[in-house]
């Protein structure tokens, strides 16, 4: 083979390989600092989300723009929702390089509705089933079934207080849903802490025939 026919050949092996690199280095870069895509694997979410959606994350919140009441977050549950487990292993590792291919979510990750936020005083339920924040009662229109006296909003009657830079969540499947209120006991009060949030849900991306946008508490 000609000089320059291998030159060209070595060219081109080369220019590819940069693009494959610089795009997967992008690639990552928006992944880890603006939006990545989460496989819902649990059912508390319903009638919001389902078992097996796929769903657009905006990752994290920036200081100035804290999470809002009625957003839905993923967040990582370790050491709250579920045990800490330590360090890197092995699991960690696959369960990781899953994700990012597109085969399910880390077992620690958890999707809910953020109910109250720092300094909220969080009640349920009064007369007419419904919870309440500062005193004032949810309008809780994504329910499957509207609160009343004979389907509380939560079966389990509580009363909370939320600290500063900590969040209480809930499913909207309330009979379904391993929340804030199944860790009322906990250290911590089944409070969330806002450095665990990973982003906020703000698409159903598959299956394709029900994407559809994900409303938020600031919308």
């Amino acid at each position: 083979m000609p000089t320059y026919a291998v030159t060209r050949r070595r060219r081109w092996i080369i220019s590819v390989g940069v693009v494959v690199v610089l795009a997967l280095v992008i690639s990552t870069l928006v992944r880890v600092y603006a939006v990545d895509i989460y496989t819902v694997n649990q059912e508390s979410m319903e009638p919001t989300l389902g078992d097996g959606e796929r769903v657009l994350v905006a990752k994290s919140y920036p200081e100035e723009d804290e999470p809002a009441r009625g957003d839905i977050v993923i967040f990582d549950g370790e050491g709250s929702f579920t045990p800490y487990r330590g360090g890197p292993s092995l699991e960690r590792a696959l369960e990781r390089a899953g994700h990012w291919i597109g085969i399910g979510s880390p077992p620690d990750v958890y999707v809910k509705r953020v109910i109250g936020i720092g300094g909220d005083r969080v009640v349920c339920c009064d007369d007419q089933g419904q919870m309440s924040v500062n005193g004032e009662p949810l309008d809780e229109d994504y329910l499957a079934e509207s609160p009343s006296p004979d389907t509380p909003a939560s079966e389990l009657s509580f009363e909370a207080e939320v600290p500063e830079g900590r969040i209480w969540v809930m499913g909207d499947n309330r009979e379904d849903s391993v929340d804030s209120r199944a860790l009322l006991g906990a250290p911590g009060g089944g409070m969330i802490s806002q450095e665990r949030i990973i982003g906020e849900v703000t698409q159903v991306v598959w299956p394709w025939g029900d994407r559809r946008d994900i409303e938020g508490g600031r919308q």
